[in-house]
C-alpha cells in the first residue's frame, strides 16, 4: 500500500440537487488555490466523462468531503480507492459499471486532498461519511466496492448501513488487524511491513515513516509508478502498469499526498486498530476477490475474510496480483457486482 522508501525522487510539479439540507457546491466555485491541489483543475475535468463532476458535500461535523460522481440516473455504485488514495476518476470502471446500469461515485476520505481531517477516524466512520455523501446526492440504497485499503471501508458500509447497502465488494482488501489466525504482515513487501510496523508503533513514528514515503509520490508519473511501489510490486503486477492504468494510479498517488500525509496517516492508524464494528454484522451478500501475487495486501487477507464473513462469495485468484486482478477482470469484478444487486432485487 505505501512507496519504496528510496526510488523515484522528481521535484514538485505544481502544477441532484441537495436532500435532507446538505449543501452541494461544485469544486469549481471556489478558487483553485483554496480548494484544487492542481494549479490546473481543467487538466482533471477534461479526463471526465460528461456526466461526471466534483462536488463538496459538508459533514454534521462541519467538515467537508471532496466527491466524485456520474450525475447519470443510474444506479449508484460507491467506489473506495485504496491507500492512499485520493478521489480520482478511474474511466474503465465508470463504464464497467455505466455497462450493467450503475454509476460510479466517489470520495476522498477526510485528510485526503479536499476533504477536511478528521484525526482519530476509525474505519466504522466510513459508513457515516457515505451516508452523507449519497443524502446530498439524493440517492437512497446502494452498492459498494473497496480496493485494497479501501476494502474494509467498503466493508463498514455493508456492516453498518443494513438498510442501504445491498451489496458490497472486496477487491484485494485488508482483513482486520489483529485477526485470529492470521500473521497480518506475512506476505507483504517491504515497504509495507515497514509502514504499518509503523502504524503499530504510534502515530509520531508513522508520521515520520510517510513524509519520508510520500516524497516518492509527490511527482510520479505513470512510468515511475512500478519503481516507486519497489518490492510491492509481483511481475504479473508489473506487466499490468501500463499505459491509461498506471498513469490513472500515478493521479491517485499524488492527489492522495497534495494537501500532505494526514489522509495516509490516519488510513494506517484506522486499519491497524479496531475497526468499529464487527464482521458477523454484515447481512448482505460481498464478493471477496483476491490475487495469489499479492504482495501488498497478501492472498492469506482473502482467505481470512471469505472464511469470516458470513455472506462471502470467494473469487481467489492465485495467478493474479493486486494489480493485475482488477485490470484482468475489472468487467466480472463489476458485473458480479451488479448481479449482487439484482439478486437482492433493489
Amino acid at each position: 500500500m505505501g512507496p519504496s522508501t528510496s526510488r523515484v525522487r522528481r521535484p514538485i510539479a505544481r502544477r441532484r440537487g441537495p436532500s435532507k439540507g446538505l449543501p452541494v457546491r461544485s469544486l469549481a466555485s471556489r478558487s483553485s488555490t483554496r480548494w484544487s491541489p492542481f494549479a490546473s483543475p481543467q487538466n482533471w475535468r477534461r479526463r471526465l466523462r460528461a456526466p461526471a463532476a466534483w462536488r463538496q458535500v459538508q459533514r454534521p461535523d462541519g467538515g467537508v468531503l471532496e466527491v466524485l460522481a456520474d450525475s447519470s440516473g443510474h444506479y449508484p455504485l460507491v467506489f473506495h480507492w485504496g491507500t492512499p488514495g485520493a478521489a480520482v476518476w478511474f474511466e474503465p470502471l465508470a463504464t464497467a459499471a455505466a455497462r450493467t446500469g450503475l454509476r460510479l461515485v466517489m470520495y476522498s476520505r477526510p485528510g485526503y486532498a479536499g476533504s477536511t481531517p478528521r484525526p482519530g477516524r476509525s474505519v466504522a466512520d466510513a459508513a457515516a461519511d457515505v451516508a452523507t455523501v449519497l443524502d446530498a446526492l439524493g440517492a437512497n440504497t446502494f452498492v459498494t466496492m473497496g480496493w485494497s485499503g479501501g476494502g474494509p471501508h467498503a466493508l463498514a458500509c455493508a456492516a453498518l448501513l443494513p438498510d442501504r447497502c445491498v451489496a458490497a465488494t472486496s477487491l484485494a482488501g485488508a482483513a482486520p488487524y489483529p485477526a485470529d489466525g492470521l500473521d497480518w504482515l506475512a506476505g507483504m513487501g517491504a515497504e509495507n511491513i515497514e509502514e504499518f510496523s509503523a502504524a503499530l508503533a504510534g502515530e509520531s513514528v508513522l508520521t515520520a515513516v510517510l513524509e519520508r514515503m510520500a516524497k516518492d509520490l509527490v511527482g510520479v508519473r505513470g512510468s515511475d509508478v512500478a519503481a516507486a511501489l519497489g518490492g510491492l510490486v509481483s511481475d504479473v503486477d508489473n506487466r499490468a502498469l501500463t499505459g491509461e492504468f498506471a498513469d490513472t494510479l500515478a493521479d491517485v498517488f499524488r492527489r492522495s499526498v497534495s494537501s500532505g500525509i494526514a489522509g495516509w496517516r490516519d488510513d494506517d492508524l484506522a486499519l491497524t486498530r479496531s475497526w468499529g464494528f464487527d464482521l458477523d454484522a454484515i447481512r448482505c451478500p460481498v464478493a471477496v476477490w483476491q490475487g495469489g501475487q499479492d504482495r501488498m495486501v497478501p492472498f492469506s487477507h482473502g482467505q481470512w475474510l471469505a472464511a469470516h464473513i458470513r455472506t462471502a462469495r470467494a473469487h481467489l485468484s492465485p495467478d493474479e496480483g493486486h494489480l493485475s486482478l482488477a485490470v484482468a477482470s475489472l468487467d466480472r469484478i463489476v458485473a458480479d457486482l451488479a448481479q449482487l444487486r439484482s439478486e437482492a432485487r433493489v
